[in-house]
């Protein structure tokens, strides 16, 4: 009687286990679905190049196949849209940087998601820097012969890209000019991957954009990096000095990369997620690849990722009100 009483328990036990699983939506595996990575610029960017590099690995440790899902335009607006749209069973990611999350809810009057009431913070993984450069058709090697070409050329040389408008790298072209006496114009583009054909191309002279944009194309001599944002000096191009160096303070904090999940997504699914996440980025070839992607790589936890995005976001919170930028 006691042998049956226990066996019954024992079942009933394992039935509320694994329901509670399925309820948390531990892994994508148990909704049948795979994984989606969304990711909101075209392929071929910088932010495509690191979430492919992430996705081979995490879906390995995960156990369900990782598919990224480019939703370009608007800044990553799309994707940020889509992520709120989708259900909340671990099925659906969202890899993003500073520019959808922190800024684009700032500039943007109804951009259509509040990340504080529709998004997880599930794990940061890096930062990085942004960067001024040059393209190959331009002679500067520097930010002082930058300058000194634009004056000297004349209209029209002052047009500078910028992967999205009202984005970070928007309003830095516009302390840039402010700080070197420049008519310096921001040539918005949907992504980084535009902006760099038309760099390569010798269609516009200078972008600012972030070092994963702009690095593999300086190393081969293609554009060149002029000077880069933060406190110090970038580990995969330490011959380009900040601008703090030249006498633009004020810009040494910096943004970052994380991942995003719908709200009401379990807690249990989110730190699997961020399990694995870990375990991606300290294998040596993936941190090595990242690395020489030019960012400084990292393990922030979902509360730790929501802190760094909160310090950021008042940083430009003041610079963009300070620029006179009215939302649109």
């Amino acid at each position: 009687m006691l042998r049956r009483a226990f066996c019954r328990t024992r079942r009933h036990a394992l039935a509320l286990g694994a329901a509670a699983l399925l309820a948390g939506g531990l892994a994508s595996a148990d909704t049948g679905k795979p994984i989606r990575l969304l990711v909101g610029f075209p392929a071929g960017g910088g932010t495509d190049a690191i979430a492919r590099t992430l996705a081979e690995r995490l879906q390995g440790e995960l156990g369900t196949p990782v598919i990224v899902e480019n939703k370009p335009g608007a800044g990553g607006q799309l994707a940020a849209q889509a992520l709120k749209a989708a259900p909340a069973d671990g099925s659906t990611f969202f890899l993003s940087h500073d520019h959808t999350i922190t800024i684009l809810p700032l500039v943007v009057k109804n951009p259509g998601f509040d990340p504080a009431k529709d998004f997880v913070p599930v794990a940061g993984f890096a930062t990085f820097v942004n960067a001024l450069a040059v393209s190959g058709g331009t002679p500067a090697r520097s930010v002082a012969e930058y300058v000194n070409w634009v004056k000297t050329r004349g209209a029209g040389q002052g047009a500078v890209g910028v992967p999205a408008p009202a984005s970070v790298p928007e309003f830095l072209v516009k302390v840039i000019g402010e700080k070197y006496q420049l008519d310096l114009i921001a040539a918005p583009y949907r992504g980084s991957a535009p902006m760099m054909n038309d760099m390569l191309g010798n269609q516009i002279g200078a972008g600012v954009g972030s070092i994963p944009d702009f690095i593999e194309n300086h190393r081969h001599g293609k554009i060149r990096v002029v000077a880069v944002l933060g406190a110090s000096r970038q580990a995969a191009m330490p011959e380009v000095p900040t601008f703090a160096e030249l006498g633009l303070s004020g810009f040494e904090d910096v943004p970052y990369y994380g991942l995003f999940a719908p709200a009401g997504t379990a807690a249990a699914t989110t730190e699997r997620f961020t399990a694995a996440l870990g375990k991606v980025i300290a294998q040596r070839d993936v941190h090595e690849r990242l690395t020489a992607m030019g960012l400084s790589v990292g393990l922030m936890s979902g509360p730790q990722l929501a802190a760094r995005e909160k310090a950021y976001r008042e940083v430009w919170a003041r610079v963009i009100r300070t620029s006179g930028f009215q939302p649109q």
